[in-house]
This record gives C-alpha cells, structure tokens and sequence, in this order.
C-alpha cells in the first residue's frame, strides 16, 4: 500500500499574508536600532528550540509526577533547563514553567498571601511594575497594597519610605524590583526590612537576570526568599517565565504555578529557556552582560554631553530612563518620531511626571539588543548624535528620513543574529 503523502504546506504557501508580515518583521528589526530596554535578539538556536514540535505535547504536572503518559522526553528537556537555570544562578529550586513574568509574580503573590493582605512595592510612576501592586492591576484590586517611591532630589530608591511604610502596614511581601530603573538595587537593603518586618522579599529581576546571571549586577539569590524573572530581555531567551527561590519555599511555588494559577507548562519555551540558559553559561555571556553596561554608561554621557535630562543622572545597568522637559518635545513625539528615523524606544513616564501615562515626559531606552549585534562606544556616539538630531526637530522629515537613512547604513554592517535575510 502506497503512503499517503500530508496536504502539509510551508507557511509561505498555507498562509503567505502572515508568512510576508512575519517576514516584514524580519526586515524592521534588521534595519532599525532597538532600543526598547525589554527587547533582544535570540539565536538561532533558541528559535529553533521554541519554533519545535514540542508544541505539540501536553505535559500538566511537573517532572516524574505528571497527569499525562508520554512524558520520557519532555521531563528530560525540563530538568535540563531546571539544571541549567540553578548552576547559572547559584539557585536552591527553579521553577521554569510560569508562562511570563507577570503570572510568576503572581505565583508569589498566591503561595504567600491571601486577598486583602498588606504588600508593598516600588511605584509605577516610581519605575516600578504593574505587578509589584498597582491599582489597574490584579495585585493592586486583590490586596492591600502600598508603593514607595523614590526621593525628588536625586530620583532614587526612597529607603526611609519603605521602612516607614513598612513598619506602618507590616506587609507579607515586599517587591524589590524594577522596570524603569536605572541603577543598581540594594537586595541587602531591603532584606534588613524585610527581616524586621516578618515579610517575604520577592527580587523581580526581570530587566536584569541577564546582567545578573553574567555578573554585571549584584544577585538577589540567596538574599531574596523569592527571586522571579522573565527568560528574555537581557537574558536573550525566549519569551517565559521562571522563578527562583530558597529551598524551604519551593514546594509553596511549585504549587502557586501549577495547579494554583496555570496547566501545562510550553514544553516548547522550556526548550528554549534551556538553550539560553546554556549560552548564558559561556564565558562570552559574561561578556556580553558587562557591554551592555558599558554601552549603556557610554551612551548615557553622549546624551548628556548634548543637554539630555537623564533621570538619576545616569545608569547602572541596561537602562536609561530620559526626562524630555527641557527640550521642550513629549515622550510620545519624541519616541514616534525616532521610530521614523528607525530608532526604537519607548516613551515612559518618569518620577512625579506632570504629564499623563499615555502622554509623558519621558522616553525609556536600552542597549541589550544592539550590545547583541555587536556594536560598542563608537556605535553609541553615533546614536546620542542621531537621537538629538531628530529630538530636536521631530516634525523635519528631511531631518528624520537623513538619519534613517544613515542608521540602515550602520545596521547592515552588524547583521543580528537568528535572522537570515538575503
């Protein structure tokens, strides 16, 4: 009997609308600077790994005790990514299968608290995220909770508020973590108030495991009951999430993910988390994570040599969060303008913004994707230069449509990788 052959057909040919769009996007992130903080390049490799047929098995419950037969491989993949994640983060327990960052923070939230109880956390107009508690968020609806800031003076981590509000409010879990911060967190710090207290102290690294995890940034392992984090961003992964915690909290977390909050885990991003957190593990890691400081810091001073506001005055890691008042241009012109002259960032608010969300001061850029292409000090001077040309006339298209021009120029001369295009 003769086989019988699928109807099976590349995506080019079963569906060429999303086939051109995807490969539209190939284009733009080819030939445009990114430099959203959140954003990176994975290889090859890793895509190859989450674009895989493990998608298509379902694997509820967690190694060796699964609801489902079929499981001699897919336990394999994800123990070896639980293996990986601990010798490059020196942690006790890891969890890989939170679906992202946000649903791990809420893994914390749900092994430790109960709805109504008192938690404290970094601000959103402070720099912190929507899950450390703000009010539109589920954390900020289902608990008692409380943001610290940051001090007007030098726009950093307000310490004598947290233990204010701390000893006020006596919360069962305190956030150390950021989004749109751009120095260094004292984990020791927080771990004393925490400590005095009686909280669990969640370290959100999300914008930073990758620094963390090559040595570019103190790690909160070992000092944080709870350590969760995206799998992307600086750590050039897929998009997930995991978390880490200390020994003695690891069947609560493993709980909170699953059943508590999700079923089967993406066996396909738990293959890419574990190529990542291989690469992760090379000498070249490390490498990388101490570039995108130093192209941060060197980028940082071209700005403000050119009369850019940089909050804090600086940065400390992947980050540079830019306060646009004095040149008399909003964030979102600002950012709406530079993506026309195929500069990509985003516009943000920054501490005690007069302007609204949706509309702010601020403009939040990074170097972890361009640090991937492989650009360094000489790359940055170039950019601060490009970004106060078209800062500075925003509605110039002849101004724009030059710099886009002369940025395609230098993109072609650093291909990223894990996207082939002729």
């Amino acid at each position: 009997m003769a086989r019988r052959t699928l109807n099976d057909p590349p995506l080019t040919q079963s569906d060429p609308e999303i086939a051109a769009l995807i490969a539209a996007e190939e284009r733009r992130e080819v030939d445009k600077l990114r430099l959203i903080a959140s954003e990176n390049y994975v290889s090859r490799a890793v895509l190859d790994a989450t674009g895989s047929i493990l998608t298509n098995k379902y694997s509820e419950g967690y190694a060796g005790k699964r609801y489902y037969e079929g499981q001699q491989l897919i336990d394999q993949i994800e123990l070896l990514a639980i293996s990986r994640v601990k010798q490059l983060f020196g942690a006790e327990h890891v969890n890989v299968q939170p679906y992202s960052g946000s649903p791990a923070n809420l893994a914390a939230y749900l092994a430790f608290c109960k709805p109504g109880d008192p938690v404290l956390g970094l601000g959103l107009p402070a720099g912190g995220h929507l899950t450390h508690g703000w009010s539109v968020s589920i954390t900020g609806k289902y608990f008692d909770s409380h943001g610290y800031g940051v001090k007007r003076d030098d726009q950093r981590i307000d310490f004598d508020e947290v233990v204010r509000l701390a000893r006020e409010h006596k919360p069962k879990l305190i956030w150390c973590g950021t989004t749109a911060y751009p120095r260094t967190l004292d984990f020791a710090r927080f771990r004393e108030i925490a400590d005095e207290v009686g909280a669990i102290l969640c370290a959100d690294i999300a914008h930073i495991s990758g620094l963390v995890a090559g040595g570019a940034h103190p790690t909160p392992v070992g000092i944080a009951d709870v350590v969760t984090t995206t799998t992307h961003k600086t750590l050039r992964g897929p998009r997930g999430g995991m978390i880490l915690c200390k020994a003695e909290h690891a069947k609560a977390i493993d709980r909170a993910v699953f059943p508590g909050l999700q079923g089967g885990p993406h066996n396909h991003t738990t293959a890419g988390i574990a190529v990542a957190a291989g690469e992760a593990l090379r000498p070249e890691f490390k490498e990388y994570a101490h570039a995108v400081v130093a192209n941060a810091k060197a980028l940082a001073e071209g700005l403000k040599s050119r009369g850019f506001d940089l909050v804090t005055g600086g940065t400390d890691n992947h980050l540079i969060l830019l306060d646009l008042t004095s040149k008399n241009v909003p964030g979102k012109v600002a950012a709406q303008a530079l993506d026309r002259a195929g500069i990509v960032a985003n516009y943000n608010s920054v501490p005690f913004d007069p302007r609204k969300p949706f509309d702010p001061s601020g403009l939040r850029i990074g170097t972890p994707s361009i640090t991937t292409r492989g650009m360094g000090s000489a790359e940055m001077a170039k950019l601060a230069e490009w970004m106060e040309r078209v800062v500075a006339a925003p509605e110039d298209s002849a101004v724009v449509e030059g710099v886009a021009a002369e940025v395609k120029e230098l993109c072609a001369e650093f291909p990223p990788p894990g996207i082939q295009i002729d």
